[in-house]
Parts: C-alpha cells; structure tokens; sequence
C-alpha cells in the first residue's frame, strides 16, 4: 500500500471499533471526510456507502465505496477493508483500496492502516499528486489518528482537539510575528525553530506522533479481506 499510519491506542477493543466503524462517529474525526453515510444494502452483502468533503466552503467532492470487516478472529484481532472511487469531476482521486487492523497489545491496541488510489488527469495529477496531495494525505490521516487517540484515552471531543489545534497553531504564528518585530534576528530565529520543532501540547492532535511506516523491515500487507470486494 502506498501510504502507511500506525498509532497505539489505550482503549477497549469494542470503543475503538465503534468509533472507527459508525459512520456517525468516524466523521466525527477524521479530516479526511466531511461526511459518511451507509447505503442500503441486502442482509449478507458488503456495506457500500457514500462519503464527501468539503474542500471550499460551498464545495464538496463527494464519491463511493463498499466496505466488509472481521470482528471475531481467532488470533484476538479486527479488520476491516473497502474499496472506494469518486466520480466527481474535480477529485484528483479516481480509485483505490485500503485496511484497518486492530491488534491487541500489552500497552494498547495497535491501530494501523494501509491504502492506496489511483489519482486521475494524467502526467499533471500524477506530479500534483506526488508533490502535494499524497504527502497532504498521509499528514492528514496520522492527525486524525492521533485526535481519536485523544478522544479514546483522555476523552477529549474531536471538536475541542480542532480547536486546541488552530488555537496552538494561532498562537505559535502570533510568537513567531512579533519575535521577527520585536526582538534581535538571532533570538527571532530561535523563537522560530522553537516553533517549527518543539512537539504540540499533549492535548493537541499532532501527526508526528504516529509511525508513517511498517515497523520492522517487512512491508505491510493487506489482508486477505480486501480480494472479496469488488470495485465500489
């Protein structure tokens, strides 16, 4: 898979699954999607549904997918897989795949995924994507990891995580404004690199806190769950 998120999160195993499988409740945190709604479907099929995101304020790039999970394995773990497409004429993503894994640990429940898409509008959308929305991606869904971890052990709403995010980011930006105006370039510079560097509060969602590859040398890999789906 071509983009890779692992966290470890203190929670029990049925939270953590509801809070990443309810549509109602995984909008909630990740910044990936605006919206996740199930569409019917026939008892024993794969769920389809039906996601967007609000890329302006009066715009949103909204697509499908179809989605399958095992809960009860024999070795203690979940997943889940889905494939998904958008047929919106300005997504830079036509196609792709991915998984969940959850695998119980001593110190909490290894949270991890792994997917992949095909980008559209050819040579451009390939060096767009490369450049600026794949890295973009990857940034994305550690930060959203990151908040449910919040929102898993310390009970903080997604919501409040946001705000204590963009209000931290002000705040820095306000910093790093008046150091440039105010104070000698060499402390200016320090108070910048102390901004770029020094690690959010422990409160706030940050991306570094998540591996953005597989642990070991071994690459991940996706269950066998995904073959079963057929493209959304």
């Amino acid at each position: 898979m071509g983009l890779y998120v692992e966290t470890s999160i203190r929670a029990g195993m049925d939270e953590l699954w509801e809070r990443s499988q309810d549509p109602a409740q995984h909008q909630r945190w990740d910044l990936r999607f605006t919206s996740i709604g199930y569409l019917p479907r026939a008892e024993g099929e794969p769920q389809r549904f039906r996601y967007a995101t609000r890329v302006l304020p009066f715009l949103s790039v909204d697509g499908t997918g179809v989605s399958a999970g095992e809960r009860h394995r024999d070795d203690g773990t979940r997943v889940s897989a889905l494939r998904f497409a958008s047929q919106h004429p300005l997504s830079l993503l036509a196609e792709g795949s991915g998984y969940w894994r959850y695998v119980p640990g001593t110190d909490g429940i290894r949270f991890l995924t792994g997917y992949d898409y095909r980008p559209r509008w050819g040579r451009f959308g390939a060096l767009a994507d490369r450049l600026v929305f794949r890295p973009l991606m990857g940034w994305a869904t550690a930060w959203s990891f990151d908040r449910l971890r919040l929102w898993c052990e310390r009970g903080t709403p997604p919501g409040l995580a946001l705000a204590r995010a963009i209000g931290e980011s002000v705040l820095r930006a306000l910093l790093c404004a008046a150091a440039l105006v105010y104070v000698p370039t060499a402390v200016a510079l320090l108070v910048l690199a102390a901004a770029l560097l020094l690690p959010p509060l422990p409160g706030t969602p940050a991306a570094r806190r998540c591996l953005r590859t597989p642990p070991g040398r071994t690459p991940a890999s996706a269950p066998r769950l995904l073959s079963t789906l057929e493209p959304s």
